[in-house]
């Protein structure tokens, strides 16, 4: 359904305000296709600008971080932070380290958090965060002085009651720990709920690192069950081998499912009989190598270069890299392998046609929003723990986790059905999300 003219006319504004940021426009189309029929059945959420409002970040912040190798020799990078809404609560949402990301990439990526928290339930609003650094091939040492200098700056904007920032692609246990190290020695203060992702003894939670692979994966379990489906005997395919990736794996085994492709950015590794976690954790986690090391070590296995795994026969897949990385072609070999569901572990991995191919095919189709919630979940659980200073099991923790994916599933589910798409998850997540946070901003006014 083509936007109305309302609508359309907001989007056109919003990408001649915003040039030369596709994936922003991309995540604002989405959600405004799928908003739109409530919008015309209750106009007045459309009052005093709540569109416009929504759709502008609260702020963006820009700014230089100077660093020295261990040579001596001086960089510079870009640092960016964009608090998109704090109607719900804090800012919350990850840092991106990649020589790819820019201010558009931040926006996209702090605008989908807008929903996605929301869809979680707990008080936190939507942000984003991260640098053009690439810590790829870099010592602890260089990785360290850049957190230090990244942290120097992001201090002023962040806190437990003013944005809480975590990792994402480039920045694990090890960075949050620089970073938090450099927030704790500037503010004077142990600020433990300031960050999340922390390792344990600094105040992380349990099960905070599996949180978003195994998310994902109950997510997946809800819409296979939805279908009469179980996880038991699926052949599945993930996309990625990084955190997401390693830990949706893991997932998968144990609830009976064999994972047979993983990949990174070189290429594509294939084991018929099922990749081993252990081995894939200490080739990429331990060793910080790429995939083709894998084969080393299992005879079994296949590594191909420059491939995607998307033609390769599965049952289920959970594209976990990065945007827009599955396009039309990858969608229509997946359907013709019989697919049977998707969840996507990244952020927006698949593309507008990769989508449309999917739901043609009338495949199971989980979006990020909604999938890859549980590892912001997590770390709004890592926040309680540390505003009460106590600490959670990790059964406690990954039981409150199933629970709020299996909830976030039912929302999305009743809400599509409810607005006259029943099994369209993109349109339930979207409005469910869009209704939550459009009462809380009329609550609180024009702020």
């Amino acid at each position: 359904m083509p936007l109305d003219s309302t609508t359309a006319a907001l989007y056109n504004d919003i990408v001649h305000r915003n040039p030369a940021e596709p994936e922003f426009h991309q995540a604002v189309a989405e959600v405004l296709h799928s908003i739109q029929p409530v919008l015309q059945q209750r106009p007045e959420l459309g009052d005093n600008a709540l569109l416009q409002r929504l759709c502008e970040p609260e702020r963006q912040v820009i700014f230089r971080v100077t660093w020295t190798d261990d040579k001596g020799n001086a960089h510079v990078n870009r640092g960016f932070r964009v608090g998109f809404s704090s109607a719900l609560g804090p800012y919350k949402g990850g840092l991106r380290f990649h020589r790819s990301v820019t201010l558009g990439t931040v926006k996209f990526l702090a605008f989908e958090q807008i929903f996605k928290n929301a869809l979680t339930g707990l008080g936190i609003g939507g942000g984003k965060g991260g640098s053009d650094f690439d810590p790829s091939g870099r010592s602890d040492g260089e990785i360290m002085r850049f957190c230090q200098a990244y942290m120097t700056e992001l201090h002023r904007h962040i806190g437990p009651h003013t944005d809480v920032p975590a990792g994402d692609i480039g920045v694990g246990g090890r960075e949050i720990g620089y970073l938090f190290g450099q927030y704790k020695r500037i503010t004077n203060r142990f600020d433990a709920g300031a960050l999340t992702g922390k390792d344990l003894n600094i105040g992380g939670s349990q099960a905070r690192p599996e949180a978003t692979g195994y998310g994902a994966v109950y997510f997946l379990e809800a819409m296979l069950a939805e279908r009469g489906h179980t996880l038991e005997g699926k052949t599945a395919v993930v996309s990625g081998s990084g955190n997401v990736a390693q830990y949706a794996l893991v997932k998968l085994h144990q609830l009976g499912a064999k994972v047979v492709a993983c990949s990174d950015s070189t290429g594509t590794l294939y084991d018929p009989t099922g990749i081993r976690a252990d081995i894939l954790h200490e080739v990429k986690q331990v060793q910080r190598r790429k995939l083709d090391h894998y084969v080393e070590l299992v005879s079994t296995a296949r590594f191909a270069p420059d491939r995607r795994p998307w033609d390769i026969p599965c049952d289920i897949a959970l594209p976990s890299a990065t945007q827009n990385e599955l396009g039309e072609a990858d969608a229509v070999s997946l359907a013709k392998n019989n697919l049977i569901a998707l969840a996507e572990g990244a952020n927006m991995p698949c593309t507008p046609e990769a989508i449309k191919v999917f739901q043609e095919a009338r495949i199971a189709f989980g979006p990020g929003k909604a999938a890859n919630a549980g590892g912001v979940a997590t770390s709004g659980l890592e926040m309680q723990q540390n505003a009460a200073r106590t600490k959670w099991s990790f059964e406690h923790t990954e039981q409150t986790l199933a629970q709020i994916m299996h909830s976030i599933h039912h929302t999305c589910l009743v809400t599509a059905a409810d607005h006259g798409k029943p099994g369209d998850y993109i349109t339930g997540a979207n409005v469910a999300g869009f209704l939550t946070v459009a009462s809380a901003m009329n609550t609180l006014g024009l702020v």
